[in-house]
C-alpha cells in the first residue's frame, strides 16, 4: 500500500478509536488503542519507535521516539491538546526528514469531531 491509501486506513482506524473512546484521555490510550485497531487491520505497526539523530557523523542513540509508524511508510504523532500549534507540524516534519519518510499525520483526539483534529504533513524528500 502507499501512504495515500495508508493514511485513509489509519484516519479510519483513528475513527473507530475516537467514536468509542471520545476525547478528554491521555495520548497513551489513544496510541495503545490506535495500535490495536492498526494491527487489527493487518497492518504492520512499530510503536514508540526510537529514532536515532545523526550530527556530525555522531549518532545519538535513542533521543526522539515516533508514537506510531505504519508499514515503515507513515509517522503517526498523537495528540490530546486544545489545538495544534505550528511546532507540532514542524516537529512532524522534522521525524518525517530523520526517519526518511515521505507523510506523517497529526491527530488530535481532545476534539468532537476528530476530523477537526487530523493534519497531513509532507516531506518533500
Amino acid at each position: 500500500m502507499r501512504e495515500n491509501e495508508l493514511s485513509r486506513v489509519i484516519i479510519g482506524c483513528a475513527m473507530r478509536v475516537h467514536t468509542a473512546l471520545g476525547p478528554g484521555l491521555l495520548e497513551s490510550a489513544y496510541e495503545v488503542c490506535l495500535d490495536y485497531e492498526l494491527k487489527e487491520a493487518g497492518l504492520n505497526v512499530g510503536k514508540q519507535i526510537p529514532l536515532p539523530l545523526v550530527y556530525k557523523d555522531v549518532q545519538l542513540e535513542c533521543v526522539y521516539r515516533l508514537d506510531l509508524i505504519v508499514e515503515n511508510q507513515v509517522i503517526v504523532e498523537i495528540k490530546s491538546v486544545e489545538s495544534f500549534h505550528p511546532i507540532h507540524s514542524v516537529q512532524l516534519l522534522t521525524y518525517l526528514k530523520l526517519a526518511n519518510c515521505k507523510l506523517g499525520l497529526l491527530l488530535n483526539f481532545n476534539v468532537l469531531h476528530l476530523k477537526e483534529g487530523i493534519k497531513r504533513v509532507a516531506n518533500n524528500l
